[in-house]
């Protein structure tokens, strides 16, 4: 059994945690928002019912001709109250009375209406088979006649809880509201009340749409902000893998750097010593002896290139610039080599009267051991001929970039991948040290390098530059 912990994915985890806060929040928000929204439409609803039904109270008041007896509308009401008992006409009490009922039936959008006396007596119902029964067990009732003021709820159908009134004229469709209306007594004592149950098709409609706008702006949002929380983690998770990678290599080439000093600085001499020895070998030894000599002098040169390469990759690069002309830097680049070209028997793909002429930063010398870099790995790609292109482009304002490219060998995908390794090369005699001081020299120059390559049909090594004049 594997015993090793896994590593904290901060990505995964921050992309659950998110999405469970961000989900979390927009049901929550979309729940409060709708809740409220419903709320208010019923409210707003139950406002203007109370006001139809006491206007019609008070104008139907104002109609009858009840002369100078101080009754209020609400206290006729009662059926179990007699003409005689409130002082009135019993026709003008009738006549008042119906038409009141008349305008609470013909009400738009009614389900049922229905006149309650205070005890839960029904006066008046548009369902005839409710009026004359005592229905006291009513909470909403009992409640509206404490507070002395208007209740409203809404239901959805079969939710209302079964109650003993509501039986409808029409039954509602989908979602109605039940409204409580009080009429008051001359001394402010709720005298009756008004039930009436409706189905506003125009308020439901626009109830749904609302419903429908909530929660999807709510979800949007919730959405848009996992979003953008997550293209922060990753963004971050990005430079903090990329500032941990770096420092890594940092601290590599600084341990690299001080071994390879070290080791350098302790070759070198031995190194001149054995050369010495083996060409004075050379001067008066035997000359069957010649040959094993100059292998030892061979083999000292190339133990003393890589020591001036060693030393070169652990020396710190001079961060020193000046304006360098490109084309003038590629002529003398170019002749450097120009007898390994001519023995390789490479054609040179190069103009130097078409390329632009313009100054970038860079440092003379570091400059002229990149290019020999570049050139000296293009050249050897290509022991039995082929194809040198250097050309001198401008990508955009501010850049150029210089290409040199080959038609040697290439490289596969894991070779380019390791290309910028240190000591990694696949060269025989190589080091691996020449493209990683290429890079650290572009990198200090403001600039760049990059790669293309592909296995028997060349390599493209692309350098780029800031122009001096954009500075």
């Amino acid at each position: 059994m594997d015993g090793s912990r896994k590593p904290f994915n901060l990505r995964r985890w921050f992309s659950v945690v998110s999405l469970l806060v961000t989900g979390g929040a927009a049901i929550v928000s979309g729940a409060i928002l709708s809740n409220f929204f419903v709320t208010e439409a019923i409210k707003r609803d139950a406002l203007l019912t109370k006001q139809f039904i006491q206007s019609i109270a008070e104008i139907e008041l104002r109609h009858a001709r009840f002369g100078l007896a101080n009754v209020s509308f609400g206290a006729i009401l009662d059926e179990r109250r007699s003409a005689g008992e409130l002082g009135l006409e019993p026709e003008n009490l009738a006549r008042a009375r119906q038409e009141f009922f008349d305008h609470l039936r013909n009400m738009p959008e009614a389900l049922l209406a229905t006149v309650f006396a205070p005890d839960g007596y029904v006066t008046w119902s548009s369902n005839a088979l409710l009026i004359g029964k005592m229905l006291p067990d009513n909470h909403e009732l009992a409640e509206v006649i404490e507070r002395r003021d208007a209740m409203a709820g809404g239901h959805l159908k079969g939710t209302a809880g079964g109650k003993v009134e509501q039986q409808f004229v029409r039954y509602p469709e989908d979602f109605y509201i039940e409204n409580y209306v009080p009429l008051f007594d001359r001394d402010g004592t709720v005298a009756s009340v008004v039930e009436i149950y409706k189905e506003p098709r125009d308020l439901i409609h626009s109830l749904k749409r609302g419903y429908l706008l909530i929660w999807l702006a709510a979800l949007l949002s919730g959405a848009a902000v996992y979003v953008c929380l997550r293209w922060i983690i990753i963004r971050a998770a990005r430079q903090i893998d990329d500032q941990q990678r770096e420092i890594v290599e940092n601290k590599t080439l600084v341990a690299l750097g001080e071994m390879s000093s070290a080791v350098a600085h302790g070759l070198r001499n031995p190194l001149a010593s054995i050369r010495s020895s083996a060409e004075v070998a050379l001067e008066v030894g035997d000359p069957s002896t010649a040959k094993n000599l100059n292998d030892i002098v061979t083999q000292v040169d190339r133990l003393s290139k890589w020591v001036r390469e060693l030393l070169q990759f652990s020396k710190p690069i001079s961060d020193e610039r000046e304006a360098v002309k490109i084309d003038m830097a590629l002529e003398n680049a170019l002749s450097t080599y120009e007898v390994q070209i001519r023995r390789a028997g490479i054609e040179v793909d190069w103009t130097p009267d078409a390329a632009p002429t313009v100054e970038v930063h860079a440092n003379g010398p570091l400059l002229e051991q990149v290019l020999n870099s570049v050139l000296s790995n293009a050249i050897e790609a290509m022991p039995r001929g082929g194809r040198l292109g250097v050309a001198v482009e401008v990508p955009a304002r501010g850049r150029v970039a210089v290409k040199i490219s080959d038609t040697g060998c290439g490289m596969s995908e894991k070779q380019l991948e390791l290309a910028f390794k240190p000591f990694h090369t696949t060269k025989r005699n190589g080091l691996g040290v020449g493209l990683v001081l290429v890079k650290r020299i572009m990198e200090r120059f403001g600039g760049g390098v990059a790669l293309e390559s592909r296995e028997q049909a060349g390599t493209t090594v692309s350098l780029t530059f800031k122009v001096a004049e954009q500075e």
